[in-house]
């Protein structure tokens, strides 16, 4: 059991995770005593289905104060009910999971008015892995704790697609051509760690232009994937309009995507080097709440990876696949700096030597993957 950074709130929230990223396994070593609703379990989901107003004759019967409603967006009506109980200060802590958001924005639901916070579980950190971190394994295998956990981590992986194609997009109805959606993903992974042209993915799947944007939106809802807008802060160029993708998991985006005699490796590669340094920073600005993350290019396609901002933070991020640096290599984060001094600047690679050029921190990829850490308000020390 590898601990998790993960510290639960005291009173009732929502912990939102794809699959795999060890929601339930933690919970259940968290509250080893709490009554547990496992909406999973068929004969569950059928009997609160049926009435989800039982849920309250229920816990009259039960002494246990804290409740764990698994997969709570299996049946949503469960949340009228447990607003409910909330009001009534009958001392009850809800701790309810979700591997998606979908049915609960379709029906409206306003996660409680704010009675229930918000908290996510990421796949693992490199930091919860300590020692055992591995960037290279990381690059191709991920960071799904499903993935790492396994005695045949290639094999999870390659099934981790399919389970979600069949138990999450096929099983609710939420396309009407899971081939559509499937030739969708495939075409996906290759704008991972780049901007969405949403006409030219359209053309190449065969879909409609509004179908790719529902299809965007249905991988977003099932939490595997994420979109980064342009920092636009008191913009002084004229900066670039469309987000840029990721997949919620660097392995997840190596499995999707085709492997091809044409393929050309340094690409793939960095493609998911960029995604695993993109997913820690989204982690990491999920639990600290107030900060937020970006990216940054200009209309001239001057670039810069990522932009976290806050009210103690503001970094521009660079990441380059390669163990020795080029003075293009600095060129975004120099252009950034004219318009943004007050940025403390960032250049990961592959190398192995801390050091500072042109004003900006060189260092090692492996080295701040490392030392970010959830509980701590400070990402990187200089």
């Amino acid at each position: 059991m590898v601990p998790r950074f993960f510290k639960p709130p005291h009173q009732s929230y929502f912990l939102f995770g794809p699959r795999g990223t060890g929601k339930t396994t933690w919970l259940k070593q968290e509250y080893e005593d709490a009554y547990w609703i496992d909406l999973l379990n068929p004969e569950l989901f059928r009997f609160f289905s049926a009435g989800p107003e039982r849920l309250s004759s229920v816990l009259a019967e039960n002494p246990q104060k804290k409740i764990v409603i698994d997969e709570v967006q299996k049946v949503p009506e469960l949340l009228d009910v447990v607003h409910s109980l909330i009001e009534e200060k009958k001392g009850y802590q809800f701790i309810m999971t979700g591997s998606s958001a979908r049915k609960l924005k379709k029906q409206g639901v306003n996660l409680l008015g704010g009675r229930a916070l918000l908290r996510h579980m990421p796949p693992f950190f490199a930091a919860e892995l300590a020692s055992s971190f591995d960037l290279n394994k990381s690059l191709a295998l991920g960071m799904l704790p499903i993935v790492v956990d396994s005695p045949n981590p290639e094999e999870v992986l390659r099934a981790y697609a399919g389970i979600y194609l069949k138990e999450e997009v096929q099983a609710e109805g939420v396309v009407r051509n899971i081939g559509d959606f499937a030739r969708f993903l495939e075409a996906m992974s290759f704008s991972h760690a780049s901007q969405i042209n949403a006409s030219n993915i359209a053309r190449e799947c065969q879909i409609a232009r509004k179908t790719v944007d529902s299809f965007l939106m249905i991988l977003e809802d099932l939490l595997l994937s994420f979109q980064l807008s342009v920092f636009r802060n008191k913009a002084k160029r004229n900066l670039s309009t469309h987000p840029k993708f990721y997949f919620f998991d660097a392995g997840v985006y190596y499995s999707i995507r085709p492997k091809n005699l044409f393929d050309v490796t340094s690409e793939k590669e960095g493609a998911a080097l960029e995604g695993l340094v993109a997913q820690h920073l989204k982690a990491w600005v999920d639990a600290q709440v107030e900060n937020q993350l970006y990216f940054w290019q200009t209309s001239s396609k001057v670039e810069v990876d990522f932009i976290v901002t806050g009210p103690s933070s503001f970094f521009a991020i660079e990441v380059k696949n390669g163990k020795t640096l080029h003075p293009n290599d600095f060129r975004g984060l120099e252009i950034f700096h004219e318009d943004y001094p007050q940025a403390e600047r960032l250049l990961l690679y592959r190398g192995k030597h801390r050091y500072k050029e042109r004003g900006i921190l060189c260092c090692p990829i492996e080295e701040f993957l490392l030392q970010i850490n959830p509980l701590s308000k400070t990402l990187f020390t200089f």
